[in-house]
C-alpha cells in the first residue's frame, strides 16, 4: 500500500478545499498520483452536486468584464449570501463574465459552459465548485455586448454584485474619457432601469406606439377633457411614455435637467468625436428575464 505522506495531503487539501480523510483517500486510491488524486476528487465532487442541483439558488452575483469594445454581463446563483461573498464564488463569477465577454459564439448558458479557458471548460470549474463550496451553484444568463469595428464598453456593478448594467459605445475616439462616458452611461441604466422597448422613441414599432396612443385617448376621453385640451394632453404623456421606454428620453441620473441624449451630445463634443450607443443590458439579481 502506498505510503501518503501529511504533507501531500495538506496540498490537496489547500487545492481542492476537500476534507482531509476525502483527500487522504483520494490520493490512496489513485496511488500517490497527486493529479489522480485531484481528479477522483473532481469526479466525487460531481457526484455531490448532482444532489444539490435541485436547490433553490436565489444569491449569488452578477458580474461583468470588459474586453476592448467588448463586455460580458452574468448572473451566477449560489443558495446563501455567505458563499456568494467567499473569494471562491467571486473569482468564478468574474471567469464567467470574462467567458461571455471573450466568447461571442457562446449564445447559452449551456455553451458557454463548454468553453474552454486556461485549460478547462467553465462548465467543470462550476461543478468543482459546488463539490467544494457545499452548495448549489447556476450560472443563470450571461449576456455580450460590442460596439463594433470602432469603439469602447463599459460597465457598473452595484449593491455588492446585486445590480449591474454595461453599455457599448461607437464612437472613432478611445481613452479614459470615453471610457468614463460608457461608466457613467451604465450607472444611468442601473439606476434607471429603462427596460426599453427602444433605444430612441423613432425605434419604437408603430404597432407598440398605436396601441399606446388609443389607450391615452380613451383615457383623457374618460375625463372629459375638450379636444383641443385632450390633444396636448395625450402629448405629454407620451413623452412620459418616451421616457419609461426609451434609454435616450430619459432624465439622465446624474442630473435630470437634461436628457441622456443631451448628455451624450454634450459629452461627444467635448471628447471631439461623435458617440452612440450600440448596446446595453442590465442585470438584477433574482429577477425574471422578460420572454
Amino acid at each position: 500500500m502506498t505510503a501518503i505522506s501529511a504533507q501531500a495531503v495538506k496540498k490537496l487539501r489547500e487545492k481542492t478545499g476537500a476534507g482531509m480523510m476525502d483527500c487522504k483517500r483520494a490520493l490512496g486510491d489513485a496511488g500517490g498520483d497527486a493529479e489522480r488524486a485531484f481528479e477522483l476528487l473532481r469526479e466525487r465532487g460531481q457526484a455531490r452536486a448532482a444532489k444539490r442541483a435541485g436547490r433553490e439558488t436565489s444569491e449569488g452575483l452578477i458580474a461583468l468584464a470588459l474586453d476592448g469594445a467588448a463586455a460580458g454581463l452574468v448572473e451566477l446563483g449560489c443558495e446563501t449570501d455567505f458563499v456568494a461573498r467567499t473569494a471562491d464564488f467571486q473569482s468564478l463569477a468574474a471567469l464567467a463574465a470574462e467567458t461571455a465577454a471573450a466568447h461571442p459564439e457562446a449564445q447559452t448558458a449551456e455553451a458557454l459552459c463548454q468553453v474552454e479557458r486556461g485549460g478547462e471548460k467553465l462548465g467543470p470549474r462550476i461543478r468543482a465548485a459546488i463539490g467544494k463550496l457545499g452548495e448549489n451553484i447556476v450560472l443563470k444568463r450571461h449576456a455580450r455586448i460590442e460596439a463594433g469595428p470602432q469603439g469602447s464598453a463599459g460597465g457598473y456593478i452595484h449593491a455588492g454584485g446585486k445590480l449591474g448594467a454595461m453599455v457599448a459605445l461607437a464612437t472613432a475616439a478611445s481613452g479614459p474619457a470615453v471610457a468614463g462616458l460608457a461608466r457613467d452611461l451604465a450607472m444611468h441604466v442601473a439606476a434607471a432601469d429603462p427596460s426599453p422597448i427602444a433605444l430612441a422613441k423613432e425605434g419604437i414599432p408603430a404597432e407598440v406606439l398605436q396601441r399606446e396612443t388609443a389607450i391615452l385617448q380613451r383615457q383623457v376621453e374618460g375625463e372629459g377633457k375638450p379636444a383641443h385640451v385632450a390633444a396636448k394632453i395625450v402629448e405629454g404623456r407620451l413623452r412620459k411614455f418616451y421616457g419609461e421606454v426609451c434609454l435616450l428620453e430619459q432624465p439622465f441620473v446624474k442630473d435630470s435637467k437634461q436628457s441622456v441624449q443631451q448628455f451624450l451630445e454634450e459629452s461627444a463634443a467635448r471628447i471631439g468625436e461623435p458617440v452612440q450607443i450600440a448596446g446595453f443590458v442590465r442585470y438584477r439579481l433574482g429577477e425574471t428575464p422578460a420572454e
